[in-house]
């Protein structure tokens, strides 16, 4: 079961995930905080060069299967024409409306 993106609690994640989800590459980029960082399975990576390798070249979406830390942190399946779909987790530090990092990795 999954939770509608609609209805998730942070608003900042949420539009984090619409505009993934939408392939909006300049919706997702004006979440990002100035100099926003993110990290793969513990690893640090460019954020520039991994969003469009992981997410909008090869069109990445989030089904969220749950959310805690008052939506910060999201069980999620992912998927995209690298990998296929696999379970993940992605947590994220918000700061005045903006995403300034999330890590994501394997559940």
């Amino acid at each position: 079961m999954s939770i509608q993106v609609n209805r998730l609690g942070d608003p900042t994640v949420r539009a984090f995930v619409t505009a993934l989800n939408a392939q909006d590459k300049s919706a997702f980029e004006s979440l990002l905080a100035p100099g926003a960082t993110m990290s793969d399975d513990g690893s640090d990576r460019d954020i520039a060069d991994w969003t469009v390798r992981e997410i909008f070249s090869s069109n990445g979406h989030m089904d969220v299967e749950s959310e805690s830390d008052g939506g910060r942190t999201l069980l999620v399946s992912f998927r995209n024409d690298t990998w296929g779909e696999m379970r993940t987790k992605w947590r994220f530090t918000v700061e005045d409306g903006k995403v300034s990092r999330f890590e994501t990795g394997q559940a």
